[in-house]
Order: C-alpha cells, then structure tokens, then sequence
C-alpha cells in the first residue's frame, strides 16, 4: 500500500532521509517513530508527493508518486503536522471545497460529506470558523479532509501532538476505528502512541532506518522484558533471599518509593517461584506485575547508542 525504496531528501549537506526503504501491507498501522528531526516528516511529503526525493522513489498502492502523481494521491489521504487548513473557512466551507477538490460531485459528493461529518461528530461545529476551533476540534477537521474521498491508504504526522489527555484520547479512538478499513502509517515520537495505535514500527533516526519490528518485538529487546515488579510494604525483604532463586539474575529497588524490580535469567521464567516465595513469606504485596518490556528503553538504545552510530556511518 505504501513502499519506499532507497528514499533520499539532502539539503546541501544535511542528509534529512537516508535511503529510505519501507513497505506497508495492507491492514497494518505503521508507526514511524522518532527522535525529534529524525526525518519522519520530510520522508512523509515525499511519500505524499509534497517533496522531490533526491533519490529513491515512494510508491502508494503501486502508483509511482512521481510518475503518476494524481493516481498516487487519490489513493492517499494525508493529515500534515498540526492539521493546517484555512483559517478564514468555516468547517462546512472548508469541507465542502475539499469535496470539489477530490471531484466528488452530486448527490455522491453530499453523501460523503454527511457521512464523514457524523464520522467525525462536526455536525455542531460545521458554522463556526476554523480558527475559533480547540487543537481537538482541529485535528478532527484534519482527518475529515484526509477521509473524504475515502482512500485505502491514510497517512497522519503527529496526529496527537499538543492535544491534552481528553483530545488525545479522542482522536486516537478516531484513528482504530479507520484502521479497520485502512492502511495507515502514523509519524510519531510518543511512545504511548505506538502502543495505542501500532501494530508495527519502523524507527528512524538522523534519517537512517534502525529498526523494523512489531511494538511486542521491540519490548522483548528491553531488559525488563520478563522481569517481575511488585510492591510490598514494609517487608523488609533483602535482595539476598530474592536472589537465591535459581532462575533470577538481579534485583532494583526504587530508591523513591521501594518498588522491588527481579530480573530474570535468560530464557528462565520468574513470575511463579517469585510469588511462591512471597507466599512462604507471608508478605503482603500490591501490584505484582510482569513485565513485557519498557518500550522507552529500547528507543533509548536504539536511537542514541551503537545502532544509531552505526546506521549514521553506513
């Protein structure tokens, strides 16, 4: 649905994307992930077709965006970085220039518009100017105008960013109901958005490729990965008597609030002997937990450790 082959943007002497090379199949929720200036924006508009690749090329649904920029477009919807639009617009004249402009016309062209705005709830929103909208409101106008001409692909960079909690989580349920019935590739840095969304992750950083996996994946790569967590107050339980576990390989304690972190031994699994332990004991413990990762670390490594260092040279 969206592939990209050796993809390249340089300005002058900076390397923005650095043969670039991704394919997302249909049915996934791709997220491209992070650091800030990694190049997940400019490698969106040139898949978009906004941006000339220096080199390379980008594909959506087998059109070439260069070669067959119209066919290539009216396959993809696109919301850019903080959803713009024209601000002078109410929400219904914006929506309905957007219908004209996809050549949507008729009793056709006014079906999809109502469809779309009860998708999107506008409906109380449709006469007031756009510039008087919350960053909420907004980014739903934004997903409106990528989805009215219904295309199987959808492409959305930082869908989320600078929403509060409430705006966030509105948007993203947005996003998993359109993923039902979409390709989508999500450009992000919030790891809790590739959790929500994602079904697959692609990290890029200072423009090269670095990672390519599944979010569960990622999280088996992190040291926490089968690790128990637990709380017990009050215990006083000595990390020499979790430690003489066979299967255990280490023990933290958070210094701030006592939280006792065991860290398996390769391959070895620690949640049943560690419970049975704190039976013996009689302890009484409060959020147990087992751990699948902490997707926070592995970004870490990979972004600025060997991985990254390697990738900038090659």
């Amino acid at each position: 649905m969206i592939e990209t082959e050796q993809l390249t943007r340089r300005y002058g002497n900076l390397t923005a994307v650095d043969a670039l090379s991704i394919r997302v199949e249909p049915g996934q929720v791709l997220g491209l992930l992070g650091p800030n200036g990694a190049g997940k924006t400019t490698a969106m508009r040139m898949i978009a077709g906004f941006l000339v690749p220096t080199s390379g090329s980008a594909r959506v649904c087998g059109h070439d965006v260069l070669r067959e920029p119209l066919q290539a477009k009216r396959a993809l919807g696109y919301l850019p970085e903080g959803a713009p639009s024209y601000g002078e617009m109410t929400v219904r004249e914006f929506l309905q220039f957007i219908v004209r402009m996809r050549g949507l016309k008729g009793e056709a062209g006014y079906r999809r518009f109502d469809a779309v705005v009860q998708q999107l709830q506008l409906d109380d929103v449709l006469g007031l100017g756009i510039d008087t909208l919350s960053k909420g409101l907004r980014r739903r106008v934004g997903l409106a105008q990528a989805i009215l001409h219904d295309p199987p692909v959808l492409m959305l960079d930082e869908p989320t960013d600078g929403l509060d909690p409430n705006q966030k989580h509105a948007v993203r349920q947005l996003i998993d109901v359109m993923a039902r019935e979409r390709t989508i590739l999500i450009s992000t840095h919030l790891l809790e958005e590739v959790r929500a969304l994602c079904n697959r992750v692609v990290i890029i950083a200072r423009g090269k490729l670095l990672a390519d996996a599944t979010p569960a994946e990622l999280e088996a790569r992190s040291r926490y990965h089968g690790a128990v967590s637990f709380s017990a107050p009050g215990s006083g339980m000595s990390q020499e008597m979790l430690g003489r576990l066979p299967q255990v390989a280490g023990i933290e304690i958070d210094p701030l609030d006592g939280r006792i972190t065991v860290f398996p031994k390769p391959g070895a699994r620690i949640l049943e002997p560690v419970e049975t332990l704190l039976r013996e004991q009689g302890l009484e413990v409060s959020e147990i937990q087992l751990e699948r990762g902490r997707l926070d670390e592995v970004f870490r490594q990979i972004t600025s450790g060997d991985e990254a260092t390697a990738g900038a040279r090659a």
